[in-house]
């Protein structure tokens, strides 16, 4: 199982570099390669914190909105069939394609 840092709405990854003997990660869900590294728990959090700060204050003087990093909007592609049986699963049940699959996923991973 991994472990997520997350701070203000943005989530990171916690890796071990075993030739550095460090613990380090990046920012995911954003295209910009935003990373950090301790040589603790608390050092890598501290630095992940210290690195969203950053790149939001950057944002700021730059003019620029910060990516989100889920919009809740994604594309997926799957099998014809599959989408046939849920495009007439969701009209039986009065539901949009939308509402299925979010509720198909959430059963899954809720």
């Amino acid at each position: 199982m991994s472990s997520l840092l997350s701070y203000k709405n943005y989530s990171g990854t916690v890796e071990y570099s075993k030739e550095d003997k460090c613990l380090y990660g990046k920012v995911i869900g954003v295209k910009s390669l935003l990373s950090y590294k301790g040589n603790s728990v608390e050092e890598l959090e501290a630095d992940f914190q210290s690195v969203i700060d950053e790149y939001l204050k950057e944002c700021k003087e730059r003019g620029v909105e910060p990516e989100q990093s889920y919009k809740g909007s994604f594309n997926v592609r799957i099998s014809p069939e599959l989408h046939r049986t849920l495009a007439i699963y969701a009209v039986e049940h009065g539901k949009s394609l939308n509402a299925v699959v979010e509720e198909a996923i959430g059963n899954m991973v809720g």
